[in-house]
Parts: C-alpha cells; sequence; structure tokens
C-alpha cells in the first residue's frame, strides 16, 4: 500500500540542522568527508580511466592531478555542497564521490547530487548502499521531510539510477541551465520521509550478505524491491 502524507497545512517536524562533516560507514565502503590530501590521487586515477563520468557535470574533465586537486580544494571547503569521497573497505581507495547539496533544513529538504562512482563500484553493491547511507542519514539522523535527486533530463543512466533507488520522477524543468554550453533539461525526483521506513527495508533486505553471490552478483533485484514502496511508478519518459 502506497504511504500516506501530511494534509496540506498540518503541523510538521522541522530536520535537526546540516548534515555533520562526518564519515558515514558501510560494509562496502565508507564515505569520508573529502580530503584532497588523502583522496586526490585515487580520484583523478579512476576518473582518468572514464572520462566519460564528466558527461553531464558541470565540471570536468581535469588534465592533470593539479588540476584536479585544485577543484577537490574548492569543493573541500564548502558546506553547501558538502562533499563525500566514497571509500571501498577492501581496497582502501576512494572510488567516487557524492554530495548533499541544496540543504534547507527550515524546509526540511536536501538534494544529493555530483555522484559519480567510477568502475570499481559502479553497479556493484557499494554504490547502492553509498546512497543508502546518505538517504538514511537524511531522513533517519536528521529528521529531513524530503531528500531530493536532480539531474540532465538526457541522463539515462541517472534517471535508471533514481528509479532503482526508490525516488519518484515528479516532472521535469525545461531550460532549467545551460552546462558547459549546451541546454539542459533537469529531470526531478524525491522520496519523502512517509515512504522512506518501506524503501529502508527493501535497501537492507537487498543489502543482506545472502542476497549476494560468490561473484557478488544479486539474487533479488533492488529495484524490485523498491518499487513497492513508491508513490508512482518511479521513471522518467524516455
Amino acid at each position: 500500500m502506497p504511504p500516506s502524507h501530511p494534509e496540506p497545512g498540518s503541523a510538521v517536524r522541522r530536520a535537526v540542522g546540516p548534515p555533520e562533516r562526518a564519515p558515514l560507514e558501510g560494509r562496502s565502503l565508507r564515505l569520508e568527508p573529502l580530503d584532497p590530501g588523502r583522496h586526490a590521487e585515487d580520484l583523478f586515477s579512476v576518473s582518468a580511466e572514464d572520462p566519460a563520468i564528466w558527461t553531464y557535470m558541470p565540471y570536468g574533465p581535469f588534465e592533470d592531478l593539479a588540476a584536479m586537486t585544485d577543484w577537490l580544494e574548492d569543493c573541500a571547503r564548502s558546506e553547501d555542497p558538502l562533499t563525500f569521497a566514497l571509500v571501498e573497505r577492501d581496497s582502501g581507495r576512494a572510488a567516487g564521490m557524492a554530495s548533499y547539496m541544496a540543504i534547507r533544513p527550515a524546509q526540511g529538504v536536501i538534494e544529493i547530487g555530483g555522484i559519480w562512482f567510477s568502475e570499481l563500484i559502479r553497479r556493484r553493491r557499494a554504490a547502492s548502499e553509498a546512497i543508502f547511507l546518505m538517504i538514511s542519514a537524511s531522513f533517519d539522523g536528521l529528521g529531513y521531510r524530503r531528500v531530493e535527486w536532480k539531474c540532465d533530463a538526457a541522463n539515462a543512466a541517472s534517471r535508471s539510477a533514481a528509479g532503482r533507488f526508490g525516488f519518484t520522477y515528479e516532472g521535469t524543468f525545461p531550460q532549467h541551465m545551460i552546462v558547459k554550453g549546451r541546454n539542459r533539461d533537469t529531470a526531478w525526483f524525491s522520496i519523502l520521509d512517509g515512504e522512506w521506513p518501506g524503501l529502508r527495508g527493501a535497501f537492507e533486505t537487498w543489502l543482506e550478505p545472502d542476497n549476494f553471490d560468490e561473484r557478488g552478483r544479486q539474487r533479488r533485484s533492488l529495484s524490485v524491491l523498491t518499487a513497492a514502496c513508491s508513490r508512482s511508478p518511479s521513471r522518467a519518459p524516455s
């Protein structure tokens, strides 16, 4: 059964505050507050191997380690976006990035964005666990009411990921931005606090070790588990 939502005008709780610059711990990875001194070499190495990572980003690719380090230092100084390196437990390597952004505690709204996964974790348990940890910290730890996901409407992989993670598609804003000299229409998705208990259970079921075989392949699909908890089919039109 779809979750119920507050009636317009009803009283709501307020979020505790902005997220802290503190690690988020998972089984397969650890989200560490971005530290260029620790993470720059790994992040440059893994992103240089896959420049398509930057296709829909307003920054990158970076021609050398020094250029990326300069950018990472700017990211590390920022409180909004608040950026994390995604560090594999087994290897200790930084294998991607993700940020909290558009942080509005007074409204109970926060966005997860600036996400890229290297081949080390893309389409693997660690990538989905990173998103789970960030959503969980927003709802369970800080009391936010709404977690948003926005992406270039042309980015089919990001739209697909949003649906898989349980975000509901809410519409596309035409001519929303200019990115690298190109028009960007922006697709909007969200998860609401009333949906999160069901989605949390779906993630926890999917993340159980016995849901993966000896080669790390899933036995039950996360998209099937999360679909039952969404407001409506969480797919943007192609």
